[in-house]
């Protein structure tokens, strides 16, 4: 067998694990198995790197594998699972930025040619780029480096003029066939630049779709760039991410029932509710009193949020679940497709701790539910069931489909303090007859909890 006929063949084998690998990553049950096949199949396309006829440089692909490899394998190990938002977005942008890389060299070396496959490496480099710099603005903000949504002056109009510039620098690229130095470089910036810029208007609400659109963009980036080098396993994996991707992204906004374009061009911030937020007060009650109600009751819905995973509480709530369970309480999760800071944080937290997957419900599934519940339990959530996304028409919000959370008998929100949510809106929820508050550390009241629910068995 030719080495060249032993690459193809091995490309075909990685296509096939990372589409298997991708399909099993769907199901909470077989993601572990999907994650360990398109792991394999990551393996073995570096490993057949090795023996690509033409190949050279192999002391500087092993270093770049070497520091890589630890990198990775040190970050996965310390990252804690509240943290695992902002290291998806930062690897999201490394992917993207690979991507970019590529065709810079490529430009850099003359080894580009035709209009076909110029046209591909300067999308490629273009969304790559962008993927890059807007995923590391996502990553300063979830880390907390970045505290507020920068807004320039004609927002949406500065994003479109220097969208339109980049695009004409691209296609003078494309038509010259050979870039000068100083078109590459221009090109570059401006393409850095439009990340940066279109990110940072962008607030904590919308996060998670950004996060996913990042996804499709570093995934089409590789498949672009993959056509352009003729390696058959970046094209594959590279289109199967960005089409995965670009559906989740999809959802997602469905989930919040805006278009992509608003998330981008007219980003939540807050401040359209400034000085007309909701009016009453706040009822505080006991951890007792919480655990009373709940021990009590027949029918308890829990409400993850991002307070829950900050806190680490995820274990602590499977103990409280377990124990109401014992005592004759029907207790069930309820997800929403946006809750926490990426698309399936809270499955992810949950299914850590160890809540068995047939008792964890989306929105759809289990919203009708909760006028038959005696208590909602909120942990941390906020715009997720805020009850002005139904009635009130100049919340930025309006629209978005929340959890019925107001709907049950009692709520009781675990919550860290007074203000307001991640994307800054008031919660009118807070402020309802039946809804009292538990202020502390998830981490903390939920202890208390368990504690007072052992007393009353």
């Amino acid at each position: 067998m030719t080495a060249k006929l032993l690459v193809d063949a091995s490309y075909f084998v990685v296509a096939v694990l990372f589409i298997l690998g991708l399909k099993a990553m769907a199901s909470p049950v077989t993601a572990r198995k999907g994650i360990v096949w398109a792991g394999i199949g990551m393996v073995v396309a570096t490993l057949v790197t090795f023996f690509t006829p033409g190949m050279q440089n192999f002391g500087l692909i092993i270093l770049a594998i070497a520091i890589g490899g630890v990198a990775a394998w040190w970050s996965g190990k310390v990252v804690k699972m509240t943290d695992m938002p902002q290291m998806v977005a930062i690897y999201n942008g490394m992917g993207g930025g690979a991507a970019a890389a590529i065709a810079a060299l490529e430009f850099a070396r003359g080894g580009v040619h035709g209009v076909v496959f110029t046209t591909l490496a300067t999308l490629g480099a273009l969304i790559g780029a962008v993927s890059f710099s807007g995923s590391c603005v996502a990553f300063a903000k979830l880390q907390g480096l970045m505290n507020k949504a920068w807004r320039l002056p004609a927002q949406n109009a500065v994003n479109i003029v220097l969208a339109l510039v980049t695009i004409l620098v691209g296609v003078g690229i494309v038509v010259s066939g050979d870039p000068t130095p100083t078109q590459i470089i221009t090109f570059f910036v401006l393409s850095l630049v439009l990340g940066v810029i279109i990110t940072l208007p962008i607030g904590g609400a919308d996060m998670p779709v950004v996060i996913s659109l990042f996804n499709a963009f570093t995934g089409l980036a590789v498949g672009f760039e993959g056509y352009v080098l003729g390696i058959p396993a970046l094209i594959i994996a590279g289109i199967v991410v960005g089409a995965a991707g670009t559906l989740l992204t999809q959802l997602m906004a469905k989930a919040m029932n805006r278009p992509i374009t608003n998330i981008l061009f007219s980003p939540i911030t807050g401040e359209a509710q400034a000085g007309s937020g909701p009016t009453g007060t706040m009822k505080e009650c006991s951890a007792m009193d919480a655990a009373s109600m709940m021990r009590y009751a027949q029918k308890v819905i829990i409400v993850p949020g991002y307070g829950m995973a900050v806190a680490g509480a995820q274990h602590k709530v499977y103990e409280m679940t377990k124990l109401l369970e014992e005592a004759g309480v029907e207790v069930k999760f309820a997800i929403h497709p946006v809750a926490g800071r990426m698309p399936g944080h809270m499955n992810v937290l949950l299914a850590e701790a160890g809540v068995p997957y047939e008792q964890i419900f989306d929105l759809e599934e289990i919203n009708e539910e909760f006028s038959q519940a005696d208590v909602a339990l909120v942990i941390g959530a906020n715009d997720v069931v805020n009850p002005v996304a139904r009635t009130d028409k100049t919340s930025p919000i309006y629209g978005m489909p929340i959890l019925n959370a107001d709907k049950a008998q009692n709520v009781i929100v675990i919550k860290r303090g007074k203000g307001a949510g991640y994307s800054g809106i008031e919660n009118a929820l807070f402020f309802e007859e039946n809804c009292r508050l538990c202020y502390g550390s998830a981490q903390g009241v939920v202890s208390e909890m368990i504690g007072h629910v052992k007393s009353l068995s």
